[in-house]
């Protein structure tokens, strides 16, 4: 038996447990906790990527957006920046109002964000200029993003539901699915409430000498109801309420107002009292195929529902839509139909289903691939340790926080391969100690040859773990996104080694027959280790030939490359993902109004009707649709211009249909590419980024010396954009000549007539923003309803009958009478300022685009637009600098700085690219380590190139863009190659002696390493194989599967060639 002071850790760890009675205990609890923690474990689609993003919004009343920058931006910008974790701060600035967003850095808590930005703006209230009210400050982070949305809509026949009447079911929906556990943000989108609504008549007003104060004032003081106090009585204590509110039309008709000519003056001879929906300037509605395969239009009204932090979405969507069914001829009416067009638990759930069938599918074809080069009592094993590492590094995960999704999920499918390389190299090793047949015990034999693998296999498995942690220091918003992968995989990795060292050997010698193993191999390695000597030994006759060898290879690793230079394998962060939605936003000229939208969209709608995929289409006019993690950074739910509107549209189930979500987007734009549209419409279509989401894929940001050449430069790009074929959804982010009405006083007429200027400004806002002066109580349940002065919507404008309307002219003590508002007004037209676009202070235009066709990455888009830029006759405009990263320090002349997909591609393979080198240097301490020499390293790391030859050719031969998960790949698979360099490395030092010539010892070490290194690095090819048809994930599986192809067959001639180039003996020359 070995010596104990040659067992090493994984000797001593296999002769204390390999006939211990607690290793079928460890393996029964590792059983157990696994399966707590499958159970335990949320499941998500996505990971969840925390990006707080608080919104500061201030109603600047009377501020042109230059002075509202000054006075309210500015202060602002300077107070939030100051604030702990914030990455970013954002601002735009129009006429009246002010929007600053504070970006947090990842991963920073969503409510420690906005109690952040609460306390300090609160402690600097006294920066506020004057008449500036209190900011709204709204916080809405990745919790927030609906998780199911319910959309309610009529059934057939069922005309008599209008959108007001869908409003109401959903808020009454609204209150009974809130009360489930874990429910969290919820909002309706669409449809509008009942309204009482006084709407006054300016002629009648003008006949009667009524003012609009009066009329408001009578309504809202008729309707008041409060606790007067108490008082004793009989002797007891009642309370007092006094007043009554106003339960419909004929109570609010019969107020009396005044006396004219001794004739009673009521609100009915002034105003029309109706019952309506309320006048928003909203409008949703849904298409669906009907019965005669033709598509219907019918209102409306979604309501969306997100989940707490920490929730299993999968269970509850599941209790919505349960409970939804209790509802149903309860609280939902028989002949209203809820169609849900938004499940996320749903399709996390078939993901995660589907991806743990791919795990089951990898480990049966490794089991597989066992049994048949090893034998079935090594198989039997593997079968039982893939599950057992498995199920702990589930667990492990639990521990660290991490939930089931795609991402955590392919790092398990992806290091299926390789947490089983451990366990492989130990029973391949027991199976050839107990061939041996030398008269040892099959306990003592199957100790042997752990101790013999043991240290390098500690070794090899502390490689991989250190190619892949620095991973984890990936910072932007990749960096939480990739996180589970480096998490999982380094946990199931130094979770496999402690399974094969102490559970595969107690299995092998509990499934092992009186003799072990296969005789047939010997010592030699087999047939596979006569084949490696036959292709060996040409390689390493001699010296020239290995360093012809060596050159050859290296100039296949660097012609692999050019690829990239010929855009033969292109590069991408990360590829479009088939998703269930896509979305059609449109922007029509600010001013346009809500009927122009809702046909451009109802256009757009009957277009999209061509496409065969297509379930269900949601309009949203003058609104936003409801948000998912793409709108949460495009800050999508604060659209509510009546110029603004969305086609949320619902694709088929992956299973009913033959393209992916991204070939439909594409046919899409091209069905909606002639649609006729207003001048100054743009209609983008919008698909779930894979990932990251970003404010565009393609981005510039422009600077300058002041807003007129920002916005000249700005509208130059945007036509450099618009010349390259692959740019698409061009746009600027301001909007200029947007009309707008001025009404100021005629300060002569003013004071002629006696009126006071508060008056006049009163009379108008009433006018037109009406008043809600209170609401009617029904009883019964029923919700109360809004009474509101105000004019019906197709009243809205300055006419004459609208100049009429009375205003009191009580300037002077004891005036009582009333002038017409035209005769103290005048009227101008005018244009709204531009939007001003600020970021970290700085004041910057941009141009937004998306990329379609013939390349789809923005780096391809920013060469193109690079290369227009040199050539373009700039004229008077100076020609703008290019910035790829970083603001630019002065405002000195235009710069150009790329942002979107671009920022997030520069930052993750710029951190990738260092996580490779820390990787790197990791390694190479650990093997300097290992075999106390710093030149031998460099030998074990000179096959990491190689997978270069394999991951490009793949990539090429797939038509598949060099990703991220690519990179991944690339990374993973040093730690990989490294491994088996170290297992083939130890054996030929351990066979080195000065009797054995050097070729001799190469070829045995080669030959009897070649299988176990063969089986691994099919392993870790069968778990890549099974996630080879992910779009996003394909890189990834690209990388191992063809560099581990090239790598594993280079490595094993690589090694010995270089062993020989650098320190041939000259013996044992095999060229006659």
């Amino acid at each position: 038996m070995t010596p104990n002071n040659r067992l090493g850790v994984s000797g001593f760890l296999t002769r204390a447990f390999i006939q211990s009675p607690l290793t079928p205990l460890i393996l029964l609890t590792s059983f157990v906790l696994g399966l707590i923690a499958l159970v335990a474990l949320p499941r998500e689609e996505e990971p969840q990527i925390s990006v707080p993003m608080v919104d500061i919004l201030v109603t600047a009343d009377g501020l042109k957006a230059d002075d509202a920058v000054r006075l309210v931006t500015e202060p602002l910008e300077t107070i939030v920046k100051a604030i702990n974790g914030v990455e970013h701060v954002y601002s735009n600035t129009d006429d009246d109002r002010v929007l600053v967003t504070a970006r947090f850095f990842v991963g920073t808590s969503q409510d420690d964000a906005i109690l952040r930005v609460h306390e300090k703006v609160r402690a600097n209230y006294d920066r506020i200029p004057l008449g500036i009210p209190e900011p709204l400050i709204v916080g809405r982070g990745i919790d927030d993003v609906a998780i199911t949305t319910l959309t309610l809509v009529p059934k057939p026949g069922a005309q008599h539901y209008g959108d007001n009447a869908l409003y109401h079911l959903a808020e009454s929906l609204q209150v009974e699915l809130a009360k489930l556990d874990d429910v969290g943000l919820t909002y309706i989108v669409g449809g509008r409430p009942d309204q009482i609504r006084v709407e006054p008549v300016p002629e009648r007003l003008a006949l009667y000498g009524v003012t609009l104060s009066e009329l408001v004032a009578k309504v809202r003081d008729a309707n008041r109801s409060f606790f007067a106090g108490r008082v004793r009585e009989q002797g007891q204590s009642l309370a007092v309420a006094a007043g009554q509110t106003l339960l419909g039309v004929p109570d609010i008709g019969l107020l009396l107002l005044t006396t004219r000519d001794g004739r009673p003056v009521y609100v009915r001879d002034v105003a029309n009292v109706v019952v309506d929906a309320k006048p928003i300037e909203r409008r949703a509605w849904h298409m669906a195929e009907a019965d005669d395969g033709g598509f219907t239009r019918v209102p409306a009204v979604t309501l969306a529902l997100a989940k707490r932090a920490g929730a299993n979405a999968v269970v509850l969507s599941e209790r919505i839509l349960a409970r939804l069914e209790v509802l149903k001829g309860h609280v939902l009416p028989a002949d209203v139909d809820v169609v849900v067009t938004r499940n996320y638990g749903e399709t996390a759930n078939e993901k995660a289903n589907e991806l743990l069938f791919h795990l089951g599918l990898a480990t049966i074809s490794i089991v597989l691939l066992v049994g048949l080069t090893i034998g079935w009592r090594a198989g039997a094993v593997v079968l039982v340790v893939i599950p057992v590492t498995i199920l702990l590094t589930l667990f492990a995960s639990w521990l660290l926080g991490y939930t089931i999704n795609r991402v955590s999920l392919f790092a398990l499918i992806f290091s299926i391969g390789i947490l089983v390389d451990d366990a492989i190299v130990v029973i391949e090793n027991i199976a050839r100690h107990w061939s041996m047949d030398d008269g040892r015990s099959r306990i003592s034999a199957a100790v042997d040859a752990v101790a013999e693998v043991g240290n390098p296999t500690i070794f090899a498995t502390l490689t991989v773990v250190a190619a892949l942690l620095p991973m984890l220091f990936v910072s932007g918003l990749m960096g939480p996104y990739m996180s589970p992968i480096p998490a999982n995989a380094s946990a199931a990795m130094v979770l496999s080694f402690f399974v094969a060292v102490i559970v595969t050997p107690w299995l092998m010698v509990r499934l092992s027959g009186q003799r072990g193993g296969h005789t047939d191999q010997g010592d030699h390695g087999g047939w596979l280790g006569r084949s490696y000597e036959a292709v060996a030994q040409p390689v390493i006759a001699t010296r020239r030939r290995a360093l012809f060898f060596l050159l050859a290879v290296g100039v296949a690793t660097f012609l692999s490359l050019v690829l990239f230079a010929t855009k033969s394998v292109t590069v991408k962060l990360l590829p479009f993902d088939d998703k269930s939605e896509i979305q059609v936003v449109v922007d029509l000229v600010p001013g346009a109004s809500l009927e122009d939208t809702d046909r451009v969209l109802a256009a757009a709608a009957e277009r999209l009707q061509e496409l065969d995929e297509l379930s269900s289409i949601q309009a949203y006019a003058g609104t936003a649709a409801p948000f998912n993690f793409n709108g949460l950074v495009r800050h999508s739910y604060l659209r509510s211009g009546a110029h603004q509107g969305d086609l949320q549209v619902n694709l088929a189930p992956k299973e009913e249909r033959k393209r992916t979500s991204h070939d439909i987007a594409l046919h899409a734009r091209q069905l909606l590419q002639d649609l006729p549209v207003p001048e100054g419409t743009v209609m983008k279509v919008v698909e779930v980024p894979p990932g990251p989401p970003v404010l565009a894929t393609l981005l510039a940001e422009i600077y300058g010396v002041d807003a007129e050449q920002r916005r000249a430069v700005a509208r130059e790009v945007r036509e450099i954009f618009r010349a390259v074929p692959y740019i698409v959804d061009v746009d600027v982010g301001f909007r200029e000549g947007t009309p707008q009405l001025r009404i100021a006083i005629d300060q002569d007429n003013l004071e002629y007539h006696k009126v006071e200027q508060r008056d006049v400004y009163d009379t108008i806002s009433t006018y037109l923003g009406g008043v809600a002066v209170g609401y009617s109580h029904k009883g019964g349940g029923r919700h109360p309803v809004e009474i509101s002065v105000a004019l019906p919507k197709n009243d809205l404008s300055i006419t004459q009958a609208a100049l009429s309307t009375p205003v009191p002219a009580n300037a002077l003590p004891g005036e009582r009478g009333v002038v017409e508002l035209g005769d103290v007004v005048t009227i101008s037209r005018e244009e709204a300022s531009p939007t001003v676009f600020r970021r970290n202070g700085r004041p910057a235009e941009m141009v937004t685009a998306e990329l379609a066709g013939a390349y789809e990455a923005p780096i391809y888009g920013m060469i193109a637009a690079q290369a227009l830029i040199e050539s373009r006759d700039w004229g008077a405009l100076p020609k703008p600098e290019v910035r790829f990263h970083g603001q630019p320090d002065g405002e000195a002349g235009p710069v150009l700085l790329w942002d979107g997909e671009w920022e997030v591609t520069y930052v993750t393979f710029r951190d990738m690219g260092a996580a490779f080198a820390v990787a790197l240097l990791g390694i190479y301490v650990l093997v300097v380590a290992q075999f106390r020499s710093f030149t031998l390293p460099l030998v074990i790391l000179t096959p990491v190139p190689l997978t270069l030859i394999g991951i490009m050719i793949g990539h090429w031969l797939m038509g598949a863009p060099f990703s991220a998960t690519s990179m991944i790949g690339f990374i993973a698979l040093a730690g990989i190659i490294v491994r088996n360099s170290i297992l083939l490395v130890d054996f030929i030092q351990e066979r080195r002696t000065g009797d054995v010539p050097l070729r001799q010892v190469l070829l045995e070490a080669g030959a009897i390493r070649f299988k176990p290194i063969l089986l691994t690095a099919l392993a870790a090819m069968i778990g890549a194989a099974v996630i080879l048809a992910d779009p996003i994930f394909q890189g990834l599986a690209i990388s191992l599967l063809f560099g581990l192809l090239s790598s594993t067959l280079l490595t094993v001639l690589v090694i010995p060639a270089v062993y020989v180039a650098l320190r041939d003996d000259r013996r044992g020359d095999f060229v006659k």
